[in-house]
């Protein structure tokens, strides 16, 4: 019979201290350093106005002045922009002038148009628009979160909030029930 021979432990490996990244060294990039690509979303924008005048009886739902477009999604706008050529299509008044500051750091004055009934999917909200010598559709912030939507960076798309895929849901802070 064999009996194993006892052995001495090993030792482990000497501790070395470990070097700190300087903090004047910049920060490795990342791997995957690809640009986030442009969102798009397909609405249906129609005149409010005309949308009210149905419900009031002053007009036949076929009356309706509505554009399908394929708008640019724009987190860091906080409304809608539409190209002259949609507003003139849709039949918009100009409410106001407001001043917009643009992507280039310039100022401009730029008139305020709507109400405009916003469509995407199974939402919709009514919201003001600035007029813009763009040709893009430009659908913000505001608009966004009232059609509450999320965006999906990796597939370059608009959805439905995956949360409430039925009803929008909106917070409201401040707000008690009687």
């Amino acid at each position: 019979m064999l009996i194993p021979a006892e052995r001495e432990p090993i030792a482990p490996p000497p501790r070395y201290p470990t070097r700190r990244r300087p903090e004047w060294l910049p920060l490795e990039e990342p791997e995957d350093t690809t640009p986030m690509g442009i969102i798009y979303a397909d609405l249906t924008l129609m005149n409010a106005d005309d949308a009210g005048a149905v419900r009031q009886g002053f007009k036949q739902a076929s009356e309706i002045r509505s554009v399908q477009v394929r708008a640019l999604v724009d987190t860091d706008a906080y409304t809608m922009g539409l190209p002259e050529a949609v507003a003139i299509q849709l039949d918009l008044p100009v409410l106001e002038y407001r001043e917009f500051d643009l992507a280039d750091g310039s100022k401009k004055k730029l008139p305020m148009m709507g109400p405009v009934l916003v469509r995407f999917r199974n939402r919709q909200t009514i919201c003001f628009a600035v007029r813009t010598q763009d040709e893009d559709v430009l659908l913000g912030a505001i608009p966004m979160q009232d059609l509450d939507v999320v965006l999906n960076p990796r597939k370059e798309t608009i959805e439905v909030n995956p949360e409430s895929p039925y009803l929008p849901k909106m917070k409201l802070k401040g707000f008690r029930e009687a």
